[in-house]
């Protein structure tokens, strides 16, 4: 299958459209901008507030007219634009399809190698999350602002979080898992053989995450990590810019503060830090970014997220701190006085946590209502920055290809480390009220993450959709859930190229990820929680229809609330959200009858978590039939506070191959 790399088959047809596309966009741009100017967010409410001269009153008074007036005079250009512009969707290719050019920040080749279906098997990490990047008009019902700004924040944020170096703490103790100097900051990626992975005496597994100011090339994956992977205790294969620390000991996994200031000396005696993001210097225009001192959300901040940094799965033995060495703390500096949460849940067989950060080494990002076309743009190119592949701009526009006209496309991006073999996208034809004027859908990838050392490639398969969103429309869900699985059946036969006598590609993994606009708990929504999907599907969240496992907490975020000061940054809103009190106040709950409009006020009639519409799904069916599927952590992740009123997702998975098992 032949990837789009242009959203049109010839250069005519492109410099067609876009002369369409300029007359039509100053009347677009000053009707956005007009309505926009009557929208004001609870931030901006609060700013106006605190101003005496009525200083943003008369400057609506004064640009109105002004917008009005040539509003009304770029119209006939605008219908001339349209005209042109209409007819040529028609020959509108539904993705368009982006590589990374610059070879020196190019990784996806080298990944491929890493894997050979040998060893224990190899970790994939997967993201979601609706960032609502609409016209700023639009976006403002929301209450958000700023598209082109958020866009651009957005993107630094995941591909700042996502390349931090991943620590695995191992501590052997039954019953003491704390680490008093477990906050690490300041972290950035050692230089020549010194970035290869790192050892300190071992026992219990944590992947924990913390600050890393990046070199913005995504070039975390280079050659000199990948040295002395075999032999027991280390890592599987493709972990990348992996620190492992073993604490052994029986003073309850504390840090002496003389061994707190060794560590302290030898980071500051390493060497100076590298330079920060190209990014970190920019000055937002919107709220969220103005972050105090300890604030993780942009990783530019001198201490990491408390329980972003550790995770803890208790094992036996006892633990001597003097075995430590600290020299393995590669430029790191340690912060007293935090300490790792036991795990609540101990029947859980994975990792589960609030956290401040995106999963450090994620490998797949699917994100909806990506609907700016200006927004992508920015999007793309901060992404590029850490993901190689990237599909954007998808969905279908006018009224070809879907049953109605559609304004805007399906606003879903999808970012990849590893690259995509074949790509197909759907529309779904039974949208209803204004989500019929977007071309929602479903969007097919097939990627290729290794290959065996019998040149058999190793594929798997990603599906990222946005469902109806209206209250009520749960027969237009369910039947959309219908399409999604027959349209997903149908992809993976036609990208096939094996049999089962004689597999020429060997299926890693099957995930499905998006916002389905239902969650699994309300009563109005049973029709869905229900559905067939689910029984081919596995939630991590999900006990059954109706019930979600007790550490599941909702992603959809109240928007009055997003601008307050105990949610506004990543560390703040986490630990709002660790608390059933915080959740009460800021996430969305299902509606019910007793309940009144506001999420406030109201907290004692609230049951469960809050609403979780967005999913991360996987099964085991259709895979290779040696392999075996696990969960290894999933986390709802807050390092999007204030740019966006959902919580994004991130499931972290453990494909077994069953050899050399330890």
């Amino acid at each position: 299958m032949v990837l789009y790399t242009s959203p049109f088959p010839n250069s005519f047809l492109s410099v067609l459209h876009s002369f369409s596309w300029g007359l039509i966009f100053p009347c677009y741009w000053l009707a956005d901008r007009l309505v926009a100017s009557f929208v004001p967010t609870t931030y901006e409410k609060r700013q106006r507030a605190d101003d005496p001269c009525y200083f943003h009153a008369l400057c609506i008074i004064i640009t109105t007219p002004i917008y009005l007036a040539l509003l009304v005079a770029s119209l006939p250009f605008a219908l001339i634009g349209f005209l042109l512009w209409s007819p040529l969707q028609s020959a509108r290719r539904p993705y368009i399809y982006s590589r990374l050019e610059d070879k020196n920040h190019a990784n996806g080749a080298t990944l491929l190698t890493e894997w050979k279906a040998a060893g224990n098997g190899k970790s994939f990490c997967f993201g979601s999350a609706n960032v609502c990047l609409l016209p700023d008009s639009l976006a403002r019902f929301n209450n958000v602002f700023n598209t082109q700004a958020r866009a651009k924040e957005i993107g630094r944020r995941i591909r700042n979080g996502a390349s931090r170096p991943q620590i695995k703490i191992y501590i052997d103790s039954p019953t003491n898992t704390s680490i008093s100097a477990a906050s690490f900051s300041s972290l950035v990626s050692p230089q020549g053989g010194d970035n290869s992975n790192r050892t300190v005496n071992a026992g219990i597994k944590r992947t924990t995450s913390m600050e890393y100011k990046g070199d913005n090339s995504g070039s975390n994956n280079s050659e000199d990590s990948r040295e002395d992977k075999g032999g027991p205790g280390e890592p599987n294969e493709g972990e990348e810019n992996t620190c492992i620390v073993r604490i052994n000991g029986e003073d309850n996994g504390h840090m002496s503060d003389t061994e707190t200031d060794t560590v302290n000396g030898q980071a500051h005696a390493s060497g100076p830090a590298e330079p920060s993001l190209e990014g970190d210097a920019e000055i937002s225009k919107t709220p969220n970014h103005k972050q105090k001192e300890g604030d993780s959300g942009s990783l530019d901040s001198y201490s990491a997220s408390r329980e972003s940094l550790v995770k803890v799965r208790v094992g036996d033995g006892t633990v001597d701190q003097s075995t430590v060495n600290n020299k393995l703390l590669y430029k790191a500096s340690i912060m007293k006085k935090t300490s790792v949460r036991k795990k609540k849940h101990t029947d859980e067989i994975f990792d589960h946590e609030i956290s401040a950060f995106f999963p450090a080494n994620l490998d797949f990002l699917c994100l909806q209502e990506v609907f700016d076309k200006r927004a992508a743009e920015k999007l793309k190119e901060q992404l590029h920055h850490y993901f190689e592949y990237i599909v954007y701009d998808v969905g279908v526009y006018s009224c070809h290809g879907c049953c109605s006209f559609k304004f805007v496309n399906s606003g879903l991006l999808f970012a990849s480390r590893y690259p995509v073999m074949d790509a197909a996208y759907h529309c779904y034809p039974n949208g209803r009220g204004t989500d019929s004027l977007a071309s929602k859908g479903a969007l097919f990838l097939k990627v290729q993450v290794g290959s065996t050392p019998q040149d058999q490639r190793i594929v798997g398969y990603i599906s990222c959709t946005h469902l109806q969103a209206i209250a009520g429309d749960t027969t237009v869900r369910c039947e959309q859930l219908d399409m999604l699985q027959d349209w997903l059946s149908e992809f993976r036969k036609s990208t096939s190229s094996s049999s089962t006598a004689n597999p020429e590609e060997l299926v890693a993994f099957d995930v499905i990820c998006g916002d389905l606009n239902f969650d699994n708990c309300s009563s109005e929504d049973k029709l869905e929680q229900q559905h067939s999907l689910f029984t081919h599907y596995k939630d991590p969240c999900r006990i059954g229809p109706g019930e979600d496992k007790p550490w599941a907490i909702g992603t959809l975020l109240d928007p009055e609330g997003l601008y307050d000061e105990e949610v506004c940054t990543p560390d703040n809103l986490q630990k709002v959200l660790e608390s059933e009190e915080g959740r009460k106040g800021y996430l969305v709950y299902p509606t019910s009858k007793n309940h009144s409009s506001s999420q406030k006020g109201r907290k004692a009639s609230l049951k469960g978590n809050g609403r979780r519409i967005d999913y991360m799904l996987y099964t085991e069916e259709g895979l290779y039939l040696e392999w075996k599927v696990e969960v290894e952590e999933f986390s709802f992740i807050t390092q999007l506070a204030g740019l966006t009123d959902h919580l994004p997702v991130a499931m972290r998975l453990m494909v077994s191959t069953g050899e050399d098992d330890p």
